[in-house]
């Protein structure tokens, strides 16, 4: 079953929000089916933190309707918490404690037996690969590790729904992939991800569904090859054995141009299946046949700077 015919597990309609008088959220409307990663981008300040505030129960919406888990959030707002966990900005770990001591006291915070929170302990600590500092006090804990721990507390609780707002801010890039492994893990097992992030590379790599949140509004929302097809810079790339192949493709295309000397086309296109079938007609038509073909759309930096206007989130250095 594809992500978009799933039952929603979150559900918002006219979600609005103020603060005195600059409106933070302007009757936002989404759905995130059960089982996927659903990212929220925007600039510094667009409402991102806020939108997971109100969804986790933090603080309360001026307007709209929100369901969680089959939960409304305005009238069960328990039920909501029950099915929901949340890994924020600023790290939940108590550094005083060990790891393990963490993972333990959010046991007692969701009142489970002695014996159940141990085992959930013990299986966390090996999920997240802890074992060896579980019982080490966690001020000594690298990044990556805090990090994991602090997922790892927020699965105690086994929620269906987990939010997590700007999870990898901070880590190396090694350490962020390890993130990025153990939530698709989550995923495949059932749970679903709301996801803000300000690396974008994040995004394209993990959400099933983009929203773009701007200004209080979600001004574009699709999959990652849905939004890049939104502005324009896209081509196909053709690349040909000799030069009277690629002469008589160019012919052919008429808007074809050649890159940077080499044997190769590009075609300006939207990167849809209907732009590159009509390429490829056009090619047959001219009994011509490329030695390769690739389609190549703007990124995500390009998607957020058109819609935003602004400068784009932060790139992760993949050095």
């Amino acid at each position: 079953m594809t992500t978009a015919h799933r039952p929603a597990a979150i559900a918002a309609a006219g979600l609005c929000k103020s603060f005195g008088e600059h409106i933070v959220l302007d009757r936002i409307d989404f759905t995130v089916p059960e089982g996927s990663i659903y990212s929220l981008l925007g600039p510094n300040g667009a409402g991102k933190t806020t939108t997971v505030q109100i969804l986790s129960t933090l603080i309360k919406a001026d307007g709209g309707e929100m369901r969680l888990g089959g939960y409304d959030l305005a009238s069960q707002p328990d039920g909501v918490r029950s099915v929901i966990g949340v890994t924020g900005q600023f790290s939940a770990v108590d550094e005083l404690l060990t790891g393990r001591e963490n993972l333990l006291l959010m046991g007692d915070l969701h009142h489970l037996p002695g014996s159940e929170s141990r085992r959930r302990a013990a299986d966390l600590l090996e999920k997240f690969d802890l074992v060896d500092a579980g019982d080490k006090v966690a001020s000594g804990y690298s990044g990556g590790m805090t990090r994991r721990l602090d997922l790892a507390m927020t699965l105690v609780g086994e929620p269906r729904i987990i939010f997590l707002d700007e999870p990898t801010t901070g880590l190396d890039p090694r350490s962020r992939r390890v993130m990025w492994d153990i939530i698709r893990d989550l995923v495949a097992g059932g749970v679903t991800v709301f996801l803000t992030t300000q690396y974008l590379e994040e995004a394209d790599q993990l959400a099933d569904r983009i929203a773009v949140l701007h200004q209080g509004r979600l001004v574009a929302e699709g999959t990652p090859d849905q939004l890049k097809r939104l502005v324009p810079g896209g081509y196909v790339r053709l690349d040909f054995n000799d030069r009277a192949e690629l002469d008589d493709a160019a012919r052919a295309l008429g808007n074809a141009a050649q890159v940077n000397g080499d044997l190769t086309l590009a075609v300006p296109s939207d990167g849809g299946v209907r732009s590159v079938r009509e390429v490829i007609d056009r090619l047959d038509a001219a009994g011509i046949e490329p030695a390769g073909l690739s389609v190549h759309t703007p990124d995500l930096d390009d998607v957020f700077l058109a819609l935003t206007g602004g400068h784009a989130p932060e790139k992760e250095n993949s050095r």
